[in-house]
């Protein structure tokens, strides 16, 4: 009875850590990936409303990277993040009554829009999944021993691995350490100044120019 109860909860671990790292290899596709293909296409297409949509979306999107840094160095405030960076992520793909009308007006048989679409869509959904998946280690931000549950360890996972890449990169090009400290200080850092510009849109523009995305 003990054995089977064992193998279940094996069972329920790994197929939590798979979806854990299926979220982050779609996101690593639609969330990285293809964003940056679609602004240099519309950059060279001189598409000037999508690349506004794209240069909004990664001013926006960039929360995800201080989710990573802090993550890094096992700091419980980045499980939060990774909640509310999708659902970010998803709202500004479709907030823009300006950028919205403009992408509408645009012949929906070309490659571009058409790509644009269906990635705007698609991504919109997988951050909403994302999301929803990511709540489900908010129990984390207890900290100290709560890390050690394996909901906690899965999202570890992957920014510690990225961090050995950037370690070695930063050892062979600079001749130091990126620690995972250094790490969590530059997310911090980063945290701050998203803060800042978070607020700064809140108060000043968006009651000036509403849903319009101007220079945002």
């Amino acid at each position: 009875m003990a054995s089977s109860r064992t193998a279940a909860v094996f069972e329920s671990d790994l197929l939590y850590r798979s979806l854990v790292w299926l979220d982050v290899r779609l996101a690593s596709v639609f969330a990285l990936g293809l964003p940056l293909v679609l602004l240099i296409w519309a950059a060279l297409r001189r598409e000037a409303a999508l690349v506004r949509l794209l240069t909004i979306y990664w001013k926006v999107a960039s929360l995800l990277l201080v989710a990573l840094l802090l993550l890094t160095d096992r700091r419980p405030l980045g499980y939060a993040l990774l909640v509310i960076a999708p659902l970010l992520i998803a709202a500004s793909l479709w907030f823009w009554v300006d950028l919205n009308e403009e992408l509408a007006d645009l012949p929906p048989w070309r490659p571009l829009p058409l790509t644009l679409r269906l990635w705007r869509w698609s991504l919109t959904v997988l951050a909403l999944l994302g999301a929803g998946l990511a709540a489900t280690a908010l129990p984390c931000l207890g900290g100290g021993v709560a890390l050690e549950r394996t909901l906690c360890r899965a999202w570890l996972e992957a920014p510690q691995g990225i961090h050995g890449g950037v370690d070695r990169v930063f050892d062979f090009v600079f001749g130091a350490d990126w620690t995972p400290v250094v790490a969590a200080f530059v997310g911090y850092l980063g945290l701050v100044g998203y803060g800042v510009g978070m607020l700064q849109w809140l108060v000043v523009r968006l009651p000036k120019q509403g849903r319009v995305a101007g220079e945002f």
